[in-house]
């Protein structure tokens, strides 16, 4: 079946200019072999918990895999064709992960030129053992091939772990998670490191779908009276301190703009009331969101959990989608964000406080060099997250190097985070992000900017010192 030749080439991402290609790749060598911190994601804590053979290749590579089907379904392939579970019981979903591939591999094509297909690529060919272009004729023992390697020990969610070199790994679980899967883990003898973040969205945003149900189990999981705003408060504070047993050194906070704002705590328990009752204005929402953001800075500088916030999309624009999917679905677009009137509140608060680190995150480019580059450059407790989601990369990665650098330095930012639910993934996603800031230290190097010793020095830094220390790995 197999063709020796299919290999993804040694210099991909690399400058075709000689000189600076010739220091990209001695720096890529140096740090090619470094373990993987994987400090922020959505992988499923159940898969090193239980340890069990994933199902099939269709469920592994494409069916979480958001980047794969909303390209499938703007050129109006059905997500129903390919085995995404339907909300509504009278839509017919294909059951077959076979036809679900072939249409995948019948299609395959359209993902010419994106990560997704670098990243898919990597996974089938240094990961999966396939040196065969996947198309429509090469589809069914593709198939056949990858589904006999998911059935060995060797593939195995802990033993890829393993095998992927990978030395950290967070997950993102709800304010209200059991966290089942992460205490068995730490019960168990594996040498694993997987841990939790705090997303306390569904407890903090009154527009959250799961808002009135999650505050219910809020307050039955720390006895906490939830309506009253010192006790919410609290119960908040004892499910941070919940994760941080468990291990997590980080939270996590979600809203279409970084608004803050500071309110009294007469307005917040008014704002709380009226949240609980279902009868808070979208104005109103907007405030109690806001001043929540700035709650969770203050608790953060109390117990030292990280702080991410990401910021600038509107999530599941296609209502019919959403209806008939739910959520996460490949219909998330990026939004215009304002960075410096709306953290003002907050960084008035906290953000002098070089003992606290918050860690920004925006699908809106626009803004890195204007807004958060300087922001960045001057507060001590924050930093930039890498150029995520759909700037998650080649093009993406070096338009955020080269807008940012200038003012905000390396040492204001985290290296790299994949976030992802894809967990084959990973090493690709990393590789190519390794790839393009040894590209990009290599240009610096040939242009006399830095020397080639210091370039070396933030090879290192940029694949896994960072990451390391903004996460308090």
């Amino acid at each position: 079946m197999f063709n020796q030749s299919y290999w993804p080439h040694p210099d991909r991402l690399f400058s075709s200019d000689n000189s600076t290609r010739s220091v990209a790749r001695a720096l890529y060598q140096e740090i090619r072999h470094l373990p993987i911190i994987s400090p922020h994601g959505h992988t499923d804590p159940a898969w090193f918990a239980d340890n069990q053979p994933f199902g099939n290749p269709a469920a592994l590579l494409l069916q979480p895999d958001h980047y794969a089907f909303r390209m499938l379904h703007s050129q109006g392939i059905s997500l129903e064709s390919i085995g995404i579970n339907s909300q509504d019981p009278s839509i017919k979903v294909e059951q077959d992960p076979r036809k679900a591939w072939q249409i995948f591999a019948d299609n395959y094509f359209l993902f010419r030129g994106t990560p997704t297909r670098m990243w898919m690529d990597h996974a089938m060919t240094e990961v999966l053992g396939v040196d065969q272009p996947l198309n429509s004729k090469t589809a069914q023992g593709i198939y056949d091939h990858i589904d006999a390697q998911l059935k060995t020990e060797a593939f195995l969610p802990r033993s890829l772990y393993e095998r992927f070199n990978i030395e950290v790994l967070a997950t993102t679980e709800t304010a209200v998670d059991t966290l089942k899967s992460h205490l068995k883990i730490n019960a168990s003898d594996w040498q694993g490191r997987v841990i939790t973040t705090f997303r306390p969205d569904s407890v903090t945003d009154p527009y959250h779908p799961d808002f009135s149900a999650h505050m219910a189990l809020l307050a039955e999981q720390t006895g906490e009276d939830v309506h009253q705003w010192s006790d919410y408060l609290t119960a908040l504070r004892k499910r941070r301190a919940f994760f941080q047993s468990t291990g997590a050194t980080a939270t996590d906070h979600s809203y279409p703009t970084p608004y803050t704002t500071v309110l009294s705590k007469d307005t917040c328990q008014l704002l709380l009331t009226k949240a609980l009752a279902g009868e808070i204005s979208a104005e109103e929402a907007q405030q109690f969101c806001g001043h929540m953001l700035v709650e969770m800075a203050r608790m953060s500088q109390e117990d030292g959990l990280v702080m991410q916030i990401h910021c600038g999309v509107y999530r599941n624009h296609n209502q019919s989608l959403l209806a008939r999917f739910g959520a996460d679905k490949g219909a998330d677009i990026p939004l215009k964000a304002e960075f410096v009137h709306n953290l003002r509140p907050l960084l008035n608060e906290v953000g002098n406080d070089p003992n606290l680190t918050i860690i920004l995150f925006t699908l809106d480019e626009d803004v890195y060099a204007r807004e958060l580059a300087p922001l960045a450059g001057h507060y001590p407790a924050l930093k930039l997250g890498p150029a995520w989601w759909f700037h998650d990369s080649p093009e993406g990665m070096m338009r955020y190097r080269r807008m940012v650098t200038e003012t905000a330095g390396f040492y204001n930012t985290v290296g790299f985070n994949d976030d992802t639910r894809a967990f084959l993934s990973i090493p690709a996603r990393h590789d190519v992000a390794r790839r393009v800031d040894c590209n990009f230290l290599a240009s610096l190097v040939c242009e006399h900017r830095i020397t080639e010793e210091e370039a070396f020095e933030l090879a290192h830094e940029l694949t896994s010192g960072l990451a390391r220390k903004a996460y308090r790995l």
